[in-house]
C-alpha cells in the first residue's frame, strides 16, 4: 500500500529474519493508532529493494539478516539518501553490546534497542514519534 493513500500513518519497514518476532512486531505496532507497518524483509537485498520502491518513515533494523546485515542497510541508508529516502533507523537487535551500538551510531542510527530487554522501550519509542 502507498503512503498515498495512507497519509496519516507513519510507514514502518520490519528488517528482521525471524517470521515468530516478525509476527509479534506486527501485532504489537498494529495496535497504534497512526501506525502502518508497509512490509518486511528478511535479506540486506531485500530490505534495500524495499526501501528504493517505498516510502517509509521508520527502519527497524536487525542486525543479523537471513543473508547480508543490517549494518549493510544502514550503510546504505546514511550513503545513498538519495535512493533510499531519509526514514528513521532503529536497531532492534540481540546483539545489543557497547562495540555494535557504536557501530550503528556511526551509521547515524535513530535509537537502538536490545530484543531481549527493550521490547516495551522500541513501542514507546515509535508511539512518541507519532504526529501529535
Amino acid at each position: 500500500m502507498s503512503a498515498l493513500s495512507m497519509p496519516n500513518k507513519m510507514q514502518i519497514l520490519l528488517i528482521e529474519d525471524s517470521p515468530l518476532l516478525r509476527r509479534l512486531l506486527t501485532e504489537t505496532l498494529d495496535e497504534i493508532e497512526g501506525v502502518q507497518v508497509c512490509g518486511f524483509a528478511e535479506t540486506e537485498a531485500e530490505a534495500l529493494e524495499q526501501l528504493e520502491i517505498k516510502s517509509v518513515d521508520l527502519a527497524i533494523v536487525d542486525i543479523e539478516l537471513a543473508q547480508g546485515s543490517g549494518v549493510g542497510v544502514l550503510r546504505a541508508l546514511k550513503n545513498y539518501p538519495e535512493r533510499y529516502g531519509l526514514p528513521k533507523k532503529v536497531v532492534f537487535t540481540n546483539y545489543a553490546h557497547s562495540a555494535m551500538k557504536q557501530r550503528c551510531q556511526e551509521l547515524d542510527i535513530d535509537a537502538f534497542f536490545d530484543k531481549s530487554l527493550q521490547m516495551n522501550d522500541l513501542v514507546a519509542y515509535i508511539y512518541n514519534k507519532l504526529p501529535a
